[in-house]
């Protein structure tokens, strides 16, 4: 007979979950695109409860099973959509007032504005020199005629590189995401100055070519092909917009702080009849 007063063992078991919420810090991320993809990498992963990802800030926040995941797997997922990812780590104590934290959209601001000053200090003589030629600008003589051609181009290819080299990482973002099927803004600016790059450099061979056997329609002809300009000129314009863009949300970034300060650091409370003030962290949702 079974005793209701001590009814059988079922054979359910419960299983403990131990929820861990986390800040990361997410690089590469260019547009809504890459933050939609690494927030969609991370909700792949087994244990997640839920992925909140901020490109203004260029952050991310994951609530997660502990017993399931850790912050090394879920790195090692944003890694493998193409971008970086490092654990915010808090190396002093919240309530100390000069704990001041880390302004990555300032730092954006002052990358970006260093980096569209030097493109501009090359691209402008570039797009000059490209451009002469058919506006009817002033050159110097060493650059004019079709005995001049070789010295014409490989004056605009040595100023590209160093317009290149200035905004490597819309190569190094751009292919990383595009080879892991992946693209996004910076695939297309990479692909698209690095075509007009590549087919400069074969115009190169085409007036050395010309030029060493004679040919001189063919050497005017790829005069006229050169496209240095035009991958300068993408990845200047691209930059210069990248700086308003990170203005923008310096400014931005800053508003939201100082709303954010706003907030009252103490709460007064009625306990036991006596009124008592706690930091605002501790204050509670009372149940009746």
């Amino acid at each position: 007979m079974m005793n209701p007063l001590h009814p059988p063992r079922m054979g359910y078991h419960f299983k403990e979950v131990l929820r861990m919420q986390e800040k990361y810090n997410v690089t590469g991320m260019s547009c809504a695109a890459c933050s939609a993809r690494v927030e969609k990498s991370v909700s792949a992963l087994s244990g997640i409860h839920q992925v909140s990802v901020n490109l203004l800030k260029n952050s991310m926040v994951v609530d997660y099973d502990e017993s399931q995941l850790n912050s090394g797997e879920i790195v090692q997922a944003v890694v493998k959509a193409g971008y970086g990812a490092s654990l915010q780590t808090q190396k002093t104590p919240a309530a100390t007032p000069s704990a001041a934290p880390v302004n990555t959209a300032q730092q954006e601001y002052e990358t970006m504005r260093r980096r569209v000053i030097w493109s501009f200090i090359f691209t402008v003589p570039l797009f000059y020199i490209a451009m002469g030629r058919m506006m009817s600008w002033p050159l110097p003589t060493f650059f004019l005629g079709t005995e001049n051609a070789m010295t014409y181009a490989l004056t605009q290819f040595l100023l590209l590189i160093p317009v290149m080299i200035i905004n490597s990482k819309y190569y190094r973002i751009g292919f990383k995401t595009l080879f892991r099927s992946s693209p996004n803004m910076d695939s297309l600016i990479a692909l698209g100055s690095s075509a007009s790059a590549i087919y400069g450099v074969y115009a190169l061979y085409k007036i050395s070519f010309g030029l060493g056997h004679g040919d001189m329609v063919m050497t005017d002809q790829f005069v006229h092909d050169l496209y240095f300009e035009g991958a300068g000129t993408i990845l200047t314009l691209i930059t210069l917009g990248k700086f308003f863009e990170a203005r923008a949300k310096g400014r931005t970034s800053d508003a939201i702080n100082k709303l954010l300060n706003l907030a009252p650091k103490t709460a007064t409370v009625l306990r036991n009849g006596t009124e008592q003030t706690i930091p605002a962290e501790e204050v509670q949702t009372a149940i009746f």
